[in-house]
């Protein structure tokens, strides 16, 4: 099925090719200024530090529902060996085969592609088979640290869970902003709890995955009105799915990485922060979500720590 005239229309409203340049390959990445940055240091007040990644492991998040995209395979590669003689200090040491997005992950900007174009008019063709991403690798990602936001649609709507199939909407976003008593600004990096998560958290990996509330298509627009930096959410597919609109798969996806040039984050833990925030009744942090600079990665895992 063709990409609608509607999803046309709306890239054109939230399209930043251009904004930084020709050259530019990290996107909204850009407005992550040093003040920004000043700025969300403001924020740390009790040290309190939330992690909000998935462990690495074999019964990871993956299912095989996305082709290729395995969970970790640990090796033990070396057990108490003495390479150097008898006597000597012994190493182990390990190996891990796995997809750069099994589990709490940054989408870079070739992760996707529409039209046969990525972010900033760059051709698709760019990503090869033997180099990856050639250009707009998540190598490239600048330091990503900055003010986070948690907007907890969830507890906004006063359940633990959103129920899949619920699209996360503009007037979902506002409500959690109400709730957060913080208005989203430029270059911040907003995490929007739906409560998926806790389907994997109690062992049910199909549940965790399918059917899945997520971000509707109408919310790109919302975080470009914002000059959001980057969006992470607590689901596998990070968009609602299956899709609001029948035969429109990961529109929101090419909105905000072809067309926006904005990192996306899936399978984050959201689960202790929502608790901590609604215990210190403040829902914005300093947050640490530096990407493996994995060089031609189409995406990398992360483990972020939110600071309160």
């Amino acid at each position: 099925m063709p990409l609608p005239q509607e999803f046309h229309e709306i890239a054109r409203r939230v399209n930043n090719w251009g904004r930084w340049g020709a050259d530019d390959e990290i996107g909204t990445l850009n407005l992550i200024t040093e003040q920004v940055v000043r700025e969300a240091a403001g924020c740390i007040r009790s040290g309190r530090r939330v992690p909000l990644a998935l462990p690495l492991r074999q019964d990871g998040v993956q299912t095989g529902m996305i082709p290729g995209r395995v969970n970790p395979l640990h090796t033990m590669v070396a057990i108490n060996q003495e390479i150097f003689g008898p006597g000597t200090v012994a190493t182990s040491d390990d190996a891990v085969t796995m997809g750069l997005q099994a589990a709490t992950h940054w989408d870079g900007l070739t992760h996707v592609s529409h039209s046969g174009r990525l972010y900033n008019d760059r051709p698709a063709t760019s990503v090869t088979a033997h180099d990856g991403a050639t250009v707009l690798g998540i190598e490239k990602a600048t330091p990503i640290t900055s003010r986070g936001v948690l907007l907890d649609v969830a507890r906004a709507h006063g359940t633990d869970r959103l129920p899949g199939g619920h699209p996360v909407t503009p007037e979902d976003l506002d409500a959690a902003e109400e709730l957060a008593g913080t208005r989203v600004r430029a270059g911040d990096i907003v995490l929007v709890r739906t409560g998926q998560l806790r389907h994997y958290l109690a062992g049910d990996r199909q549940g965790y995955a399918f059917p899945s509330p997520g971000l509707s298509v109408r919310t790109p627009e919302w975080f470009r009105a914002r000059d959001v930096a980057a969006v992470a959410n607590d689901t596998l597919t990070f968009e609602i799915f299956p899709p609001e609109i029948e035969g429109l798969w990961m529109p929101v996806h090419a909105l905000h990485l072809v067309e926006m040039g904005m990192l996306q984050g899936q399978n984050w833990n959201l689960e202790e922060l929502s608790a901590a925030c609604a215990e210190a009744g403040r829902y914005a942090f300093f947050l640490s979500a530096m990407a493996e600079p994995f060089v031609g990665g189409s995406g990398a895992p992360v483990a972020p720590v939110a600071v309160l």
